[in-house]
C-alpha cells in the first residue's frame, strides 16, 4: 500500500470520526420515568437519556448514588418536575458540580393547592376545569426543592393531560435552546405528541364521562390523583397524603372506612410502587374488592404503562372496569 494512499485513508478515518462526534445525541438527565419517556418522545434520535427514578421506582424515598451525581454532572441538560416533588434535588446538583441548564417541567402550570383540590372534591366536580389553583413561576435556583417534603402544591401535575402539553412545550422549548441545529425535529416531535395527547384526553373524558356518577370514587394508597379527579370528575379518597412514606393514623382508616361504606365504594386501586399492605387491609376490612393496579408517579418496566401515554391508556381501562356497574 503506497504513503499516500494511507495518508487518504487516516484523513478519510478522522473526517468520519468528526462526524460521527458531531452527530452524536446530546445527553438529558430527566429525574424519574415519566419525564425520561417525554424527553425521549420529543427528542427522538437526538437525544441519550438518562433517568434517575426508573420504571416502579418511587421518587419520593430516592437517595441519589454518586453514579447518579456522575450522570447529572456530565449531563447537557437535566429535565426535573419542580413543584418540590424532588425533595434531592439540591444535594443532587451540589454533588455533581453540575452547572447547566436546569428543565423545570412543569413550569407555567396551574398547580392545585391540596386545599384547592380538596375542596373541588366537594363541590360535586362543578367547573372541571385546568385553570384551577395559582399560576407560579418556577425559576430555576433550586431553592424550591429543598426537603423531603411536598410543599403546599400538588407535585402530580403530569395527571391532566392538558398540564402534560405544558411539560412538552417546556422540554421542547429546553431542547431547541441546546440544540438549534435538530430544531425542526423537536418541534416536529413535539406537535406531534400534543396532537396524540388531545385524542387521549378527549377519550379519557368519554370513558369517565360514562361511568355512573355515584361510581365515580378513587381509593389509592396515597394522594397522587388529585389532577387527574379535577380534570376528568372523579372524587379522591385516600388513607395517607402525598407521601408513600407516611402512615396513616387509625382515625383516618376509621373515617376512610366510614366514608367507602357510605358511598357504596365499588372498589380500591392499588399504585405500582407502592405496597398493597394498606390497600389489602381495607378490602379486608370493608368488603370491598381490590380492582386493579394504577400508575401515578412512575411508568411500569414493560408493557402499555411503560410510556406516559400508555399509563393513561392502561388506568382509564382499570378504572373502567372496575367501576361501570
Amino acid at each position: 500500500m503506497s504513503k499516500s494512499f494511507t495518508l487518504l485513508l487516516g484523513a478519510a478515518a478522522l473526517t468520519l470520526s468528526g462526524a460521527a462526534r458531531a452527530e452524536a445525541p446530546m445527553s438529558v438527565v430527566a429525574s424519574f420515568s415519566i419525564l425520561g419517556d417525554m424527553v425521549e418522545e420529543v427528542g427522538g434520535e437526538h437525544v441519550d437519556v438518562t433517568t434517575l427514578v426508573g420504571p416502579d421506582g418511587d421518587a419520593h424515598v430516592f437517595s441519589p448514588s454518586p453514579t447518579d451525581a456522575r450522570a447529572v454532572g456530565e449531563a447537557d441538560l437535566f429535565v426535573v418536575n419542580g413543584l418540590h416533588f424532588e425533595g434531592w434535588l439540591d444535594r443532587l446538583v451540589e454533588a455533581s458540580g453540575y452547572e447547566g441548564p436546569v428543565v423545570v417541567a412543569s413550569r407555567g402550570i396551574d398547580a392545585l393547592s391540596f386545599d384547592e383540590e380538596r375542596e373541588e372534591r366537594s363541590s360535586d366536580h362543578e367547573g372541571h376545569d385546568h385553570a384551577a389553583g395559582h399560576d407560579h413561576d418556577h425559576d430555576h435556583d433550586h431553592s424550591e426543592h429543598a426537603g423531603h417534603d411536598h410543599g403546599p402544591e400538588d407535585p402530580h401535575a403530569w395527571q391532566d393531560l392538558q398540564n402534560g402539553k405544558q411539560y412538552v412545550a417546556n422540554i421542547r422549548d429546553a431542547l431547541v435552546a441546546a440544540d438549534p441545529e435538530h430544531a425542526a425535529d423537536y418541534r416536529r416531535n413535539a406537535e406531534q405528541y400534543v396532537e396524540a395527547m388531545d385524542t387521549l384526553d378527549a377519550e379519557v373524558h368519554r370513558r369517565i364521562g360514562a361511568i355512573p356518577e355515584a361510581n365515580r370514587v378513587l381509593i389509592t394508597n396515597h394522594d397522587a390523583f388529585g389532577y387527574f379527579a379535577n380534570a376528568y370528575g372523579l372524587d379522591v379518597l385516600s388513607p395517607v397524603g402525598l407521601s408513600t412514606a407516611a402512615e396513616p393514623s387509625a382515625a383516618g382508616m376509621a373515617k376512610l372506612i366510614e366514608q367507602i361504606q357510605a358511598r357504596n365504594v365499588k372498589a380500591l386501586f392499588l399504585e405500582n410502587m407502592t405496597s398493597p399492605a394498606l390497600l389489602e387491609q381495607l378490602a379486608d376490612e370493608t368488603g370491598v374488592t381490590i380492582g386493579g393496579t394504577l400508575y401515578a408517579g412512575a411508568l411500569a418496566a414493560e408493557g402499555e404503562a411503560s410510556t406516559y401515554l400508555g399509563m393513561f391508556r392502561h388506568n382509564v381501562d382499570t378504572l373502567t372496569k372496575a367501576l361501570k356497574d
